[in-house]
């Protein structure tokens, strides 16, 4: 069953627009808070590899509140990334931050969706996707061709690790996320999402059947998370 973050009836796409306008002005705050910053490490890692293919286009998929989209442009030289994401409101705040770094020329966001996207593989070098695969409709339409870099959470295989990672994830996180963005349903639906995601091996062979070689699985963090690579 798939897991969405209302249950209203809508499709989860419907649904996730919704719950990213709804927690935005607090999200940036409560990931980095949240993730004690090591997300930023993460990241950092995603742009050493997409930075290899020495690229001049990059495609962010659900860039959110900008982040990656901004990190890549910071530290790739002439580099220009296009964001897209489902939700107006994680764009707003993206903008913003896009402005104060100067980045308006470098970095161009827009509301886009995964499975449609309105860009061509041939016309970007890398597509990278961070903390927004698990969120897609329809897993396998969503992902996109070409160079992908995508950055999505895992469970730890380590079990006492585990026991402790999600005894914070399920019981603290949604309870201080709620708190703090006025939404708990959101704040229990993320950790929910992580949960039904496919494991490394699993999702490396979805990314086979949809095409993609030499896909490969970086864990991050004792497996909190993973950096996956592959090309279609």
């Amino acid at each position: 069953m798939t897991v969405k973050p209302y249950n209203t009836g809508q499709t989860k796409k419907e649904e996730v627009r919704e719950m990213f306008d709804n927690i935005a002005p607090k999200y940036d705050l409560l990931n980095h808070t949240l993730s004690m910053n090591i997300d930023r490490i993460w990241r950092r890692r995603v742009v050493r590899i997409v930075r290899r293919s020495r690229p001049h286009r990059i495609l962010d998929v659900a860039t959110g509140t900008g982040d990656l989209a901004i990190e890549m442009a910071r530290r790739i030289r002439d580099v220009h990334v296009l964001g897209v994401d489902l939700s107006e409101k994680m764009l707003d705040v993206a903008r913003c931050k896009v402005a104060a770094r100067g980045l308006d020329e470098r970095v161009v966001l827009d509301v886009g969706d995964a499975e449609h996207l309105r860009v061509s593989d041939a016309s970007v070098d890398v597509v990278t996707v961070a903390f927004g695969v698990r969120n897609f409709g329809d897993l396998e339409a969503g992902l996109p061709g070409g160079k992908v870099v995508i950055l999505e959470f895992s469970r730890p295989r380590n079990r006492l690790f585990r026991v402790l990672y999600e005894f914070y994830t399920y019981k603290i996180l949604p309870r201080i996320g709620g708190m703090v963005s006025k939404d708990k349903r959101a704040y229990e639906y993320l950790p929910a999402s992580v949960g039904e995601f496919p494991a490394p091996a699993e999702f490396m062979s979805m990314m086979e059947r949809a095409g993609f070689r030499g896909c490969r699985a970086r864990s991050q963090s004792f497996g909190i998370a993973q950096i996956y690579t592959g090309q279609r």
